[in-house]
């Protein structure tokens, strides 16, 4: 008989063959977030019934040119608001502009749809517009006037751009606070004027953020689906939808969902090769910030209202719609299915932001105790999940998990003899997972940045007191970067309740959030109803601007 080796320097190479657990673990959580595209891939490739040449020939040429043309008008539209709005409050002093610089944030607050439902209730032939012009003119009907259509392409772009153009200015803005002074004092001394000096040094110096923030500003776009299905405006996916449900074919509506995936992949690698291109250093160690111009009169005016005017499109008018209705129903706001989808929200939204900043301290964690290069490399791939529409991602998972839940249900009632029902896609299980993978880049962004605040050496001495690694994490990390997880909480939290297109595909029968609650009532023209839910959705959403203007204080 063989006898086996139990000495310490056995167990010692046995350590070192061997991956511990956290990478592991890392490795697993990888592989879960990035499996919904991988699925998304294999369904398009290997579908049941390939639809595919009825695509190419019907609506995928319609769908794809909707989708560039949105992506493209949305971008430049609010990459100039952004940019402008962010170099007059970079470089200038005017009436209101301190306030101003932090109103600018709020349109994030305002999801997209409910926007869009708030200016074709403003605009409508039965909203306060056209009916105070018929009102001034003596105007009887339509047929009187003309009146641009509300619910178009054009419109899109618009409502698109007011609740988006913040991310551009954001990273704008922080891109001209960072130039040095010295450019701006030596083309002064040349004669440049204002638009000389932002052409030609505070422009290009920040475009590799202003690229970064049109590029997220595309694909909010690309995933967007409560506003260009108000509009009926047909992009990618909205056809995801169409195919799906309505034809009821998985295959044809994965494998528009994998030119959705090519199109974010094609504008990430873009994005990407233009950062790369475009490097700016500081060449002195002492760094001088730009001195604000001081605007009086007529230029404070002007700098005032073009600074204005986006935050009132992408705040004031559908805050203050949305408001006046739910002012108006104050009966609905006990309505047992507001409450529900309430109860709902809170309970999917907690679970999937709880789950996903758990999971992301553990994969960061984990890959920064491994010594090999694979779960390095898949890291920042997993930050895929969030640059997928939500409909990609929903496709991803529900095709395989109600498989799975099949194969388990049957299995469960062929041991125990009880049918227990579909446990996987019956219930919100998707949902959370969904949620899970989409927002998933969020909590490991900020776990990897604030572990990479955390000095080496206080885990270092924790291990050589004798605490293992998972000590070291309750001990020595989680105290000092518990600001930083809770914050990525709150945001993660936020972006559940906000999300439309995964929560539509894979919601339970009779499961509604205030996502879908807004959504369903406004498509059936009911403002009124869908109002409470919306105004709950804002509020939210005025908690993470909030923590966005104090952390980029």
């Amino acid at each position: 008989m063989t006898q086996i080796e139990t000495s310490p320097s056995h167990f010692a190479r046995l350590r070192l063959v061997l991956p511990s657990p956290w990478s592991v673990g890392a490795l697993v959580i990888a592989a879960l977030v990035v499996a919904p595209i991988a699925a998304v891939v294999w369904i398009a490739l290997f579908p049941s019934e390939n639809i595919w040449p009825h695509l190419l020939s019907t609506t995928l040429p319609r769908y794809l040119k909707n989708t560039l043309i949105l992506m493209l008008s949305v971008g430049v539209l609010a990459g100039m608001v952004g940019t402008g709005a962010a170099w007059l409050i970079a470089r200038y002093q005017f009436f209101g502009a301190r306030w101003l610089e932090w109103l600018l944030l709020l349109p994030l607050a305002i999801p997209a749809y409910v926007g869009a439902y708030a200016l074709v209730d403003f605009l409508e032939y039965a909203g306060p517009v056209q009916t105070a012009m018929r009102d001034l003119f003596g105007w009887q009907s339509a047929r009187d006037y003309w009146f641009p259509e509300i619910r178009s392409r054009g419109a899109a772009v618009l409502v698109l751009s007011a609740s988006l153009f913040p991310y551009v200015y954001i990273m704008a803005r922080a891109a001209f606070r960072e130039q040095s002074g010295c450019g701006e004092e030596v083309a002064r001394s040349l004669g440049a004027g204002a638009i000389a000096r932002f052409v030609r040094i505070g422009l290009p110096m920040a475009r590799p953020a202003i690229a970064a923030g049109m590029a997220i500003v595309m694909m909010e776009t690309v995933n967007d689906f409560g506003t260009v299905d108000y509009f009926s405006v047909q992009t990618l996916t909205t056809g995801i939808f169409s195919v799906w449900l309505e034809s009821n074919n998985a295959g044809g509506a994965a494998q528009i969902a994998s030119t959705v995936l090519l199109l974010v992949i094609l504008l990430v690698t873009l994005e990407k090769l233009s950062r790369r291109r475009s490097r700016f250093f500081a060449l002195s160690r002492s760094h001088r910030g730009v001195i604000k111009t001081k605007l009086v009169g007529t230029r404070s005016a002007v700098a005032f209202i073009m600074c204005f005017i986006p935050f009132a499109l992408g705040f004031i008018l559908p805050a203050g719609v949305i408001l006046g209705h739910a002012l108006d129903n104050t009966e609905r706001w006990h309505d047992p299915a507001l409450l529900s989808a309430l109860g709902n929200t809170l309970t999917v939204a907690g679970i999937a932001a709880l789950v996903t900043v758990t999971l992301g301290l553990f994969m960061v964690y984990g890959m920064r105790l491994s010594e090999r290069s694979l779960p390095r490399l898949l890291m920042p791939i997993t930050s895929i999940g969030y640059a997928a529409p939500g409909a990609v991602l929903a496709v991803g998972i529900l095709v395989p998990l109600a498989a799975l839940d099949h194969a388990l249900a049957d299995g469960l009632e062929a041991l125990l003899g009880v049918d227990f029902g579909l446990l996987l896609t019956g219930s919100a299980f998707a949902l959370i997972l969904a949620y899970c993978v989409r927002f998933f880049a969020i909590a490991q962004g900020a776990a990897d940045a604030a572990m990479g605040r955390v000095s080496p050496s206080l885990p270092m001495a924790a291990r050589s007191l004798g605490r293992s690694k998972g000590q070291v994490l309750g001990a020595v990390y989680l105290p000092l970067i518990r600001a930083s997880a809770l914050s990525s909480l709150l945001l993660v939290f936020v972006d559940c309740v906000k999300e439309l297109p995964a929560t539509l595909l894979l919601r339970p029968f009779n499961y509604d959030t205030l996502a879908t609650r807004v959504h369903d009532q406004a498509s059936l023209e009911n403002l009124g109803d869908a109002a409470p839910a919306a105004v709950l959705v804002i509020g939210v959403g005025l908690c993470a601007v909030a923590l966005l203007a104090r952390s980029s204080r």
